[in-house]
């Protein structure tokens, strides 16, 4: 009688077979949406499919040492090396987020804390542009104003690291303005915004309302003399865009679109899948003090990641882009919490 493993080997075996025939068809590959999911199906199967092959060889190999004299010293090792590749397999069989191979939108706002909220606003934001160019990630500004930012991570799997940042950020420091030494809190929220290609997401222009007005700096005054910034509003969401950074009206738009076409995406996901990818609103909270994801003690030199349990003492490495351990940790309960899910699935199943 076949193990629940060896049936989930069988699975992945049809199911990647089937997606390859599909993709050569000529009914799907001449239809650019069905084509791109079939194609990204394909690559999220390409991994699992090669471990089961190392998997059933490694079997093999385990079997004809337990039957053969010569090799039995070999059989420590080989169970040793099973019971691992095991563990991966089933790793990579959990259902991933759907997201998690996209470029994404970072979007940075001050929260709780006046002043010193909008200093920890542009912190995160330094510290998060540089945790992307030390993983090899492309960085593109956005927008930028006091206390609020946006700009755009591009790569493979931009989306799979920095989606654990999302959420509010909580800082506890003496403000450099505060004369009795008192350690102040502070928050600023992150949202992380999977980027949605033309094939995610269909926008009828009959639904925008495009704005177009002078662009202003601090205090109002003008940046230019032209109209060049622009607000792109979403009538039947309406979600509400405006960029004025570039000169250009036309760079503007482009940009306003891509964000809405983020938020549109990531509005879809939530309402597909709302145990995977939750919605803007929910991740990033409303911005309070009693809502973290994350503290940054300074007077202590520590950071709480308050999901995962986890407490470092190197918070200047940290805003100085060091997040791979805390990225570590975060990925790693994210797996055990789906194999725990896609477990009780099945057991459910076989009930």
């Amino acid at each position: 009688m076949a193990t629940p493993l060896e049936k989930l080997v069988e699975e992945l075996e049809r199911s990647y077979h089937e997606t390859r025939e599909r993709l050569s068809d000529p009914a799907v590959y001449n239809h650019h949406r069905e084509a791109a999911d079939v194609g990204r199906r394909l690559k999220e199967l390409e991994g699992p499919y090669r471990l089961a092959e190392q998997w059933q060889q490694l079997r093999a190999d385990l079997d004809a040492a337990r039957n053969d004299s010569e090799l039995a010293e070999m059989v420590s090792d080989y169970e040793s090396e099973l019971a691992r590749l095991e563990e991966d397999l089933k790793l990579s069989l959990v259902e991933r987020d759907p997201a998690d191979e996209k470029d994404v939108i970072v979007e940075i706002r001050a929260g709780a804390g006046g002043d010193e909220a909008g200093l920890f606003a542009a912190d995160l934001q330094r510290m998060l542009v540089k945790y992307a160019e030390r993983r090899g990630f492309e960085v593109e500004p956005m927008s930028a104003a006091e206390g609020a930012y946006t700009f755009a991570v591009k790569g493979k799997g931009a989306h799979s690291v920095f989606k654990h940042e999302g959420g509010t950020h909580r800082v506890q420091r003496v403000p450099e303005t505060e004369s009795q030494g008192r350690i102040h809190t502070s928050t600023a929220t992150v949202a992380v915004l999977p980027e949605a290609e033309d094939v995610d997401v269909e926008l009828n222009e009959a639904d925008l309302a495009i704005d177009v007005y002078r662009s202003s700096g601090p205090g109002g005054q003008s940046v230019n003399t032209t109209d060049s910034a622009v607000r792109v509003t979403h009538r039947p969401s309406g979600i509400v865009v405006s960029m004025q950074d570039e000169k250009s009206q036309l760079q503007n738009r482009d940009k306003a679109i891509r964000v809405l076409r983020a938020r549109l995406y990531e509005r879809a996901l939530a309402d597909q899948q709302a145990e995977l990818a939750a919605d803007r609103r929910a991740q990033v909270g409303s911005g309070e003090r009693a809502e973290k994801v994350r503290t940054y003690n300074f007077p202590q030199g520590r950071v709480t990641d308050h999901r995962v349990k986890l407490t470092v003492h190197n918070i200047d490495a940290i805003l100085d882009g060091g997040l791979d351990e805390l990225t570590a940790a975060l990925e790693a309960d994210e797996k055990r919490r789906r194999l725990e899910a896609q477990a009780a699935v099945s057991e459910a199943g076989r009930s």
